[in-house]
């Protein structure tokens, strides 16, 4: 594939190169402070600590060490950008952004000096089509398979019709939260219910108009695209007009114990989507044993088995899998970011190596191609329950409708190659 426009937009970073550690270098592009720390600590952990395990248990990836280099970014973009251009020359074989905004900014770079990005469920939805975003991958699932997922539950609960009911979106006022409108749109047009959309400016705490405009319109259901304090916030609106929490669904980045514990019992019955069951999975065990009890934590280790650290964990497993493959694939341990990428685009996550793993079930059977970037598309809901402090699955993994999601993704992904003079194929 060609790059030119998007190489020339490349900035050259100068990086002062660290001590050789470890042979595989992972970056951590962190947010402990700020207004999303609530939800960006969970993942950094759990994904911290997987990679953590690996080094105490196994020895590492194929024998070759882990070394994270953790960079706070604040979930804000430009500082995230500096995190990139000032951690790539450490050897950093693959970034998991957690920004959506981050992650607009990084594929031009990332692609231009040849390190895939893993966007695990968020980002640049069209990424899925690894023809013309071939260093960017979205796996397991992404907004718009979200978007489709809720609206299929939606669908199994009025009995396969929408005719005539509402949905509000809330959603935040930026890339990530404008995401899933397109596919709400071509939704609301095949399935006849009444879209309306809301938004919340950063970073989310005052809301009061939003909910005093649901309250006067009375939608049937409320789906939000929310992350940070704004979740926090809009659950207690919602219980504050008397919102019905069974009709507020969440995407899988609104829908961690934090989001809903200040409301208290006010909370219970509210929905979300998510990309893995929580359960007690055995690595779980194995972490607390051999990286928190033996003091290697990249937190107090409180927030194992959290929503959110779970699911920095299952990002972090699909990393090394992907290392592991990469190595398989070229016969080396110490592999370079392009192999690593090939071992990205030759990924086939099955059941039993999710068991042998200590994850049974933690997500859907899905295998990785040049073509296809992005995984099952497949998301659960969960509700909370405020009187077991847990979110509950509701349901098995739900598809999506890829007749609506297939072309919305060729045509966006079109545009773009036509737009930075991309010559799609595979590499």
């Amino acid at each position: 594939m060609k790059m030119k426009t998007l190489a020339a937009m490349a900035l050259a970073g100068s990086v002062a190169a660290g001590p050789a550690l470890a042979d595989l270098v992972i970056p951590d592009l962190s947010y402990r402070t700020g207004p999303y720390a609530a939800g960006g600590t969970p993942f950094s952990d759990g994904y911290q600590d997987y990679f953590n395990l690996l080094n105490a248990r196994d020895g590492g990836i194929g024998g070759e060490a882990v070394r994270i280099v953790e960079c706070e970014t604040g979930y804000n973009t430009e500082k995230g950008v500096e995190c990139y251009e000032s951690t790539k020359g450490e050897g950093a074989l693959i970034y998991q952004p957690l920004s959506t905004g981050i992650t607009y900014q990084l594929i031009p770079k990332a692609t231009a000096d040849e390190i895939p990005i893993h966007t695990m469920g968020y980002g640049r939805t069209s990424a899925a089509n690894g023809e013309v975003f071939n260093w960017v991958f979205n796996y397991p699932a992404n907004y718009w398979d979200a978007a489709s997922v809720a609206v299929n539950y939606l669908l199994d609960e009025n009995v396969g019709s929408l005719d005539g009911k509402s949905i509000a979106l809330v959603y935040h006022n930026s890339a990530y939260g404008k995401e899933p409108i397109r596919t709400l749109e071509e939704l609301s047009a095949m399935h006849g219910f009444d879209l309306t959309q809301i938004a919340v400016d950063h970073p989310g705490q005052e809301q009061k108009s939003q909910w005093l405009q649901i309250r006067r319109e009375r939608p049937d259901y409320v789906l939000m695209w929310g992350w940070g304090v704004m979740n926090q916030v809009a659950v207690q609106e919602a219980a504050n007009i008397g919102f019905p929490m069974e009709n507020f669904i969440g995407n899988w980045w609104a829908g961690a114990e934090h989001d809903v514990g200040p409301a208290g019992d006010a909370a219970n019955g509210y929905k979300s989507l998510n990309m893995n069951p929580i359960r007690d999975y055995p690595v779980l065990d194995e972490i607390r044993e051999m990286v928190v009890d033996a003091g290697n934590a990249a937190g107090d280790g409180s927030n194992v088995g959290s929503v959110l650290y779970v699911r920095g964990m299952y990002a972090a497993m699909l990393a090394a899998e992907a290392i592991a493959t990469a190595q398989e694939i070229h016969g080396v341990a110490d592999v370079t970011p392009a192999m690593v990428r090939d071992g990205m685009e030759a990924l086939d996550i099955t059941a039993a190596r999710m068991t042998e793993l200590g994850m049974e079930g933690i997500g859907p059977e899905f295998a990785v191609s040049c073509q296809d970037h992005g995984g099952s598309g497949l998301g659960i809901v969960q509700q909370w329950n405020a009187s077991t402090g847990t979110f509950d699955p509701l349901t098995d993994f739900i598809a999506p409708d890829d007749s609506v999601i297939a072309p919305l993704v060729a045509e966006d992904s079109a545009a773009f190659a036509a737009e930075n003079n991309i010559e799609a194929g595979c590499l």
